[in-house]
């Protein structure tokens, strides 16, 4: 027996659904995957943030880096910088300002070794030529950042240029009397004969002899007090007496010149320090004046309270000092005039001498001077008891020394 049959439309409408249900799902989900391959690929394309935040502690270390220090990101800009970077004028703003140390940099952020150099740019004081650098540089994290690391070498290079010249001023110093000696030596081996040229040689070569015992004593002198240690045993010094006493050394030259020594001021001051010293600077100042000043003339030794020091001055009537050489006068073996300076006989070592006294005894020296009126050179020196008082005198008056 053959059963119902199952109505026609019923049958294709349940088929029509399952068909359509299906059909929705695959629609639906073919919508989903491509909207998540669609998510995929825009999460591929956008860039990946930049992290240019430092990291951690480098801001630390950085800030208490007495040399010049700067971070650069991947894009050469300054993300930190310190306070010397920009007073050197390494850095304005966002960007460094050296040439040689951005290739250095990108050097660096290529091949991630370490450099070292020493790069040269312009002075950043008037009438600075130049500043020199020894610079560091190295990479920092992992996001392409680089350290420049900048120490400021100029006052090194000065002090060593300073120490060479001075070895070969010295070397040069010395090979003059020396060779001069040598040569004076044969000569008067060689007149044996003549007395009148034996006498003549023999004067000359205690000319150089004296003149190469000065150089010695004063190198002694300048490398005993140089060095910036204290005065060994201070104690109360009379100006008086290291007046008269520096008075009477330079006397002898001055007589032959017809120049009068004059001493006066304010009597019975006292400074607190070393005598010896003192009128090894009063003398090496006397004598200067001396010996720049014309015949006929004279040089005044004078010293007064100041307040808590003594000021004693010494002042002459001589050619005077260019402006522009007074700043370079108390360094060693500097001559305005290195000829007339030779035929003075002197070392180029006194002012030197003059201006490390006035230091160990926590003082200082001073010059004022115009080309054709003469110079005054000004000791201001600690007073004994802190304060510039006169006492009674107990030394001879200085005028008996003119």
């Amino acid at each position: 027996m053959v059963g119902p049959e199952t109505p026609p439309s019923i049958f294709s409408v349940n088929e029509l659904l399952a068909s359509l249900a299906a059909m929705g799902g695959f629609v639906l989900g073919s919508f989903v995957m491509l909207a998540i391959r669609r998510q995929s690929d825009s999460r591929r394309q956008e860039p990946e943030p930049v992290d240019d935040s430092l990291p951690p502690g480098v801001a630390s270390v950085l800030a208490v880096l007495p040399s010049s220090a700067v971070v650069l990101d991947r894009e050469d800009r300054v993300l930190r910088a310190s306070s010397a970077a920009r007073a050197f004028g390494l850095v304005r703003g966002e960007s460094l300002m050296a040439a040689e140390l951005l290739a250095l940099a990108r050097k660096v952020r290529r091949d991630g070794e370490i450099r070292e150099s020493e790069i040269e740019t312009a002075g950043r004081k008037f009438g600075q030529e130049s500043t020199t650098f020894a610079v560091r540089v190295a990479p920092l994290g992992s996001h392409g950042q680089v350290l420049v690391l900048a120490e400021d070498q100029t006052e090194r290079r000065r002090v060593e240029a300073v120490r060479r010249d001075f070895v070969a001023n010295v070397s040069h110093e010395l090979k003059t009397p020396v060779g001069a000696l040598s040569l004076l030596a044969e000569t008067v081996q060689d007149a044996a004969d003549d007395p009148e040229a034996v006498k003549r040689f023999a004067g000359r070569m205690q000319h150089e002899a004296a003149r190469l015992t000065y150089l010695v004593q004063d190198l002694i002198t300048l490398s005993r007090i140089q060095g910036g240690e204290p005065i060994p045993a201070p104690g109360p010094v009379p100006v008086d007496e290291a007046m008269h006493e520096a008075v009477d050394r330079v006397n002898t030259k001055a007589s032959a010149k017809d120049i009068t020594l004059v001493a006066g001021g304010t009597e019975g001051l006292k400074i607190w320090g070393d005598e010896e010293l003192l009128v090894t600077a009063l003398r090496n100042l006397i004598d200067n004046a001396v010996a720049y000043s014309p015949e006929h003339t004279r040089v005044v030794v004078s010293a007064r309270p100041a307040g808590a020091t003594v000021e004693i001055s010494v002042s002459d009537q001589g050619i005077g000092i260019p402006e522009s050489a007074q700043e370079r006068i108390f360094e060693r073996f500097f001559r305005v005039d290195a000829a007339r300076s030779r035929a003075t006989g002197g070392t180029g070592l006194g002012l030197a001498i003059v201006k490390h006294v006035a230091v160990a005894h926590g003082g200082e020296v001073t010059v004022w001077s115009k080309e054709g009126s003469g110079s005054t050179f000004t000791l201001r020196l600690p007073a004994f008891g802190g304060q510039a008082v006169a006492v009674p005198r107990t030394t001879i008056p200085l005028e008996a020394a003119q």
